[in-house]
């Protein structure tokens, strides 16, 4: 592992790599005056004409016509694309365009008009599969802009039968938010009908769906029935614990927000003839496992969330899908849920076989950061290696101002010792300072951090928050004090996004010629 990734993080540490190997910002107000020299148009020019021509500036693809998409010039971005030789490569980019902007639409409540305009590239695909894909994705977005009608048309024309019963799915879900019952059960009827003429990988994540369409028509005997299915589906698939868990993470997530931990007690602790040491099974003696809610007589009820006993080793539910469910309900869990989830996940990291240790270690941790449960928090980072546990620290603190304790957090950021984990803390602490409209406060905390890019890295944060708050020139002074070169330029492309147009221009200007 490279030295510093571990404390950094690795977002962190490859930009700080890259940008710091630009080397440091020329003094001065570079490309101030690129718009009074009339050269902005010609750079303007040549970035038109670099996307359209040589595939190798890899324009063509990702985040250029993304952006495109992104603000209206659909036809311009899906042309790029069409130049894409490769027909796999082709198909991938104009599936993500049409997810790009379906994604922005239906945040954005578009009509009917705009998703006609997202349709066009999503049917020119030349790969049936990737086009499927796509079509999967319009489905619901066409219900939720009122064309029910269109949606169905839509569901039906879907080819192979593997993706079939996704469509119908996403379709019921949208149509039982809009209210229509009737709809919306008569969609999950056929979507139930696909998965079981056609069982196939993905069986797992349509039933999952299922279960939030019986829920929100008010059938809870329906979500337990299609709850009990995905446990099944995928205890039968996960006996060497590789496939993905996430169906059945959400299954339990969506339980444990409503108060019950019933099944995934049942999943982490099953009955089992394996005999541990002193006759016991997992920490009870033969016979009681068969038995798990009997409570020992004159104890009073333990309540839904009592600790949990000692887990079996061989559970159906191991350490990766536990640290699903807890990063599944981190944000909307309830203290007492949350508790209870923490309390059952550090028993299965004390009796578990061990895999997926660190990825559970790391969600739990976070969970409790997050719910204000510091000192456990960090006790449980203090169990790894010093580099780990520096960067679990930095993680706590993130999660810590995250909740609102942005005093708490500062404090415990400067608390690290590691010089590096402790500035990736302290740039996670002034960017939620930002965000939350302390300006000032996040500024002042700046010129605390000790490493000079990361200094950058932060007032990028609080550029950003000053500019879209309404005080463009305090950003761009802000900016301007910025150390390294790439850095520099990546903040002033983030204030162009805020700015007006015809001085986004002149910021964009600047930024090609300070970074490229």
């Amino acid at each position: 592992m490279p030295e510093g990734l571990a404390q950094w993080g690795p977002e962190l540490f490859m930009t700080r790599e890259r940008e710091r190997r630009r080397g440091l910002a020329p003094e001065g107000d570079v490309g101030g005056d690129i718009a009074q020299g009339g050269f902005e148009p010609c750079l303007l020019a040549l970035l038109r004409l670099s996307a359209g021509g040589d595939p190798g500036t890899g324009l063509t693809s990702g985040w250029f016509p993304s952006a495109l998409a992104r603000t209206g010039h659909l036809v311009r971005a899906a042309e790029l694309a069409y130049t894409i030789s490769d027909e796999l490569k082709q198909g991938t980019e104009l599936l993500e365009l049409e997810l790009e902007l379906e994604l922005e639409l239906v945040q954005a409540a578009a009509g009917a008009g705009d998703l006609r305009g997202a349709q066009a590239p999503a049917e020119s695909i030349p790969l049936r599969q990737l086009r499927d894909q796509a079509l999967v994705a319009l489905v619901p977005a066409w219900a939720r802009a009122g064309e029910r009608g269109r949606a169905v048309a839509l569901a039906e024309r879907i080819r192979y039968p593997h993706n079939w019963g996704r469509a119908w799915a996403l379709l019921a879900k949208a149509v039982a938010d809009s209210g229509d019952i009737d709809e919306a059960l008569r969609f999950a009827a056929r979507a139930d009908d696909e998965v079981s003429s056609y069982p196939v990988d993905g069986t797992e994540q349509v039933l999952a769906l299922l279960v939030e369409v019986a829920v929100a028509t008010g059938d809870q005997d329906r979500a337990a029935a299609l709850a009990d299915r995905v446990a099944d589906l995928t205890r039968s698939r996960n006996s060497t614990g590789w496939s993905k868990p996430r169906p059945l993470a959400e299954v339990l997530a969506r339980e444990a927000l409503a108060g019950d931990l019933d099944r995934l007690d049942a999943l982490l602790r099953p009955p089992g003839p394996a005999a541990g040491a002193g006759g016991t099974v997992c920490g009870w003696a033969p016979g009681e496992a068969a038995d798990q809610d009997t409570v020992p007589e004159g104890d009073p009820d333990p309540g839904p969330f009592a600790a949990a006993r000692p887990f079996s080793p061989g559970s159906p539910l191991d350490a990766w899908d536990m640290a699903c469910v807890l990063d599944a309900v981190a944000e909307a869990a309830d203290q007492d849920v949350a508790l209870a989830l923490a309390g059952r996940a550090e028993t299965l990291l004390d009796t578990g076989d061990g895999r997926d240790h660190d990825i559970l270690l790391r969600s739990v941790t976070l969970l409790l950061a997050r719910h204000g449960q510091v000192e456990r928090a960090m006790a449980l980072a203090g169990r790894l290696d010093p580099d780990l546990s520096a960067a679990r620290q930095a993680e706590v603190v993130g999660e810590l101002a995250r909740s609102g304790d942005t005093v708490g957090a500062e404090a415990l950021a400067h608390a690290i010792t590691d010089r590096r984990a402790q500035a990736r803390a302290l740039i996670e602490v002034v960017r939620e300072l930002a965000r939350r409209g302390d300006p000032g406060r996040a500024e002042a905390l700046v010129h605390s951090i000790n490493d000079r890019w990361a200094q950058g890295e932060a007032l990028l944060a609080v550029a950003r928050e000053t500019a879209r708050r309404g005080d463009p020139g305090r950003a761009e002074t802000l900016v301007r004090s910025i150390a390294y070169r790439a850095t520099r330029a990546r903040a002033l492309a983030a204030l162009v996004e805020l700015s007006e147009p015809s001085h986004a221009r002149r910021l964009a200007a600047q930024a090609v010629v300070l970074g490229g």
